[in-house]
């Protein structure tokens, strides 16, 4: 692959967590290189839901980074800013701080947009708040793509979202409740879009890879990406992390927990793996995963190939 694989959704790694301020440029060299060190050269460095100056202080300091370094900058393709605009119900919130979730506001965009140095590739939200077409039309304004998380948006609050210019799902099959209605439920509702890209997290964990082989016929083979969606114990050994306010623990298994707690905070899934995984889950081949790893990702942000 010209550019090697490209990660969407990346919250941290090899010990390093995106959300801890002061992040320094060694320890993000040290990301630099190990995710160049599993076949990763570009990834929207990832945010979650905050308080919005927290978030834009964090974009501006990262920036300041980028600035130091051509190859942070290179490998920072730009930001993905997941929350605060996401639904606060159990089940949906999922690790997010449900305190801190709120209704979309252009005002707040602008200023993550003028912080990040107009470097925001997509927006992840949950479309049933009120005023969220009017935002989504705005965000798209700016080249920004929108994708639909943690959300339990109706038939009419994802067709006036589509209408406004959503285009993206993220991580579909999680950020959701354990039990949901059998038929009518927002994992169906996404499936059956065919003008939206899914994106799944392939570490047969989030997603049991019999489910995943289901989810992903149901979707047209170009509207589908992988993502790891990870943190900062990715690339790193078993041990105890942070992924912002939450401790998070990683035993043998790889599976990325909060202590005492049976449920999983993101994962420590590796690019290169994910890529394996797509292959032995899906039966795709190494042509078709890297696709859907890299360039196909690269397209739906709207970004060189």
């Amino acid at each position: 692959m010209a550019h090697g694989f490209f990660d969407l959704q990346v919250n941290g790694y090899v010990g390093v967590d995106f959300h801890r301020p002061g992040l320094t440029l060694e320890a993000m060299g040290r990301v630099e290189a190990a995710l160049r060190a599993h076949g990763t050269t570009r990834i929207l460095f990832t945010l979650v839901t905050d308080a919005i100056a927290t978030m834009a202080e964090q974009l501006r300091h990262v920036e300041r980074l980028c600035a130091e370094s051509a190859g942070l900058r290179t490998m920072i393709a730009g930001y993905h800013i997941e929350g605060p605009y996401l639904l606060p119900e159990a089940g949906y919130q999922g690790a997010h701080d449900p305190r801190k979730m709120k209704a979309p506001d252009r005002g707040e965009f602008d200023q993550l947009w003028a912080a990040s140095g107009g470097r925001v590739r997509l927006i992840t939200l949950a479309p049933e708040w009120p005023g969220s077409p009017e935002f989504i039309r705005h965000v798209v304004g700016h080249g920004v793509r929108v994708a639909i998380g943690h959300s339990n948006a109706d038939e009419r609050a994802l067709e006036a979202a589509i209408a406004a210019g959503l285009t993206l799902c993220t991580h579909v099959g999680n950020g959701v409740p354990q039990q949901l209605h059998r038929h009518d439920n927002i994992v169906q509702r996404l499936l059956a879009r065919d003008e939206l890209t899914a994106v799944f997290i392939p570490d047969g964990v989030h997603v049991p890879p019999g489910t995943l082989r289901n989810f992903v016929r149901a979707k047209p083979r170009g509207r589908v990406l992988f993502t790891t969606d990870c943190v900062s114990p990715a690339g790193a050994p078993p041990g105890r992390y942070t992924i912002g306010r939450h401790e998070v623990e990683v035993g043998a298994d790889g599976v990325v927990r909060e202590p005492g707690k049976p449920h999983f905070v993101g994962s420590s899934l590796t690019m290169d793996r994910a890529i394996e995984n797509v292959q032995r889950f899906l039966g795709w081949t190494r042509a078709e995963a890297e696709w859907s790893c890299g360039a196909g990702v690269a397209r739906a942000l709207g970004l060189p190939e």
